[in-house]
């Protein structure tokens, strides 16, 4: 799986961050659809692991929560972390789940995946794959992106800057930056039907406190857009200077960030 963000110390804490922020909304949508202690649950594209600390600590020491990413270091550091915190019944799996099965063994409560399919050359067939990892009464869960929405108010320049590079290196990249939209439609066509509800989750913060999730951000995708042609050094880095002014200039200006949006349906 190619993921263009990269795999930097900076683009982990930034995933951490990120987790945080929407915290409540994926533990909203595992609350939404039941999940219980003694679970077994799957997450696809675990990365820092905060998303199996939710589910571990809804399943309990009887379930099962297997976190399962290409990226190893990442995932087995996650791992280390939440057993440290008393979440034994936490493992990792490396694997890449576009290329092979890399699940030992299926028959999931919950099959989570939470901006995994933004990342993906061929959604469907993931989802395909989440599905059949996914039990007769389990469910399956996914929630992705659709940055669209970023924009602000009043406008900025250095919005449209964002908006230029870094929806633009996504589809370089060959990857929907809309995809959260298109979830239901990706359901019907990985299982059979569309899903059972959805959920939207958004964020409008003031342009001092968002400033600095656009500049991370788009300081992840800059050597992907460089490669790409979206974008020169020179750019990225007039674009971190405009970035940080006007979260100085502009703090009451309002972000509004890409939304989150959950589908789920119970095999």
């Amino acid at each position: 799986m190619t993921y263009v963000m990269g795999r930097t110390a900076a683009e982990y804490a930034r995933l951490r961050a990120q987790a945080k922020i929407w915290e409540g909304a994926t533990a909203g949508l595992l609350d939404t659809v039941g999940l219980a202690p003694g679970a077994r649950c799957l997450d696809v594209g675990c990365g820092p692991g905060e998303t199996m600390r939710l589910m571990a600590e809804r399943v309990g020491p009887a379930g099962r929560v297997v976190g399962v990413d290409v990226d190893g270091e990442l995932g087995r550091t996650a791992v280390t972390a939440l057993a440290d915190a008393g979440h034994g019944q936490c493992e990792f799996v490396e694997g890449d789940v576009e290329r092979a099965d890399p699940v030992p063994d299926g028959g999931f409560d919950l099959v989570f995946g939470r901006l995994i399919l933004l990342h993906v050359a061929d959604p469907v067939a993931v989802l395909r794959r989440m599905w059949g990892w996914t039990a007769p009464g389990g469910v399956l869960v996914v929630q992705d992106y659709d940055m669209e929405a970023v924009a602000a108010n009043p406008p900025l320049p250095v919005i449209d800057e964002w908006r230029r590079v870094f929806l633009g290196t996504f589809a370089a990249a060959g990857r929907d930056h809309r995809l959260g939209l298109r979830l239901p439609a990706l359901f019907a066509a990985a299982t059979g039907a569309r899903p059972d509800g959805t959920a939207v989750a958004g964020r409008l913060d003031r342009m001092e406190t968002s400033a600095p999730m656009l500049a991370a951000t788009y300081r992840s995708i800059t050597p992907a857009g460089i490669s790409l042609g979206t974008v020169t050094p020179e750019e990225a880095d007039r674009f971190q200077a405009d970035i940080a002014r006007a979260a100085v200039d502009q703090p009451d200006h309002q972000a509004l960030w890409p939304l989150l949006i959950g589908a789920h349906r119970r095999r």
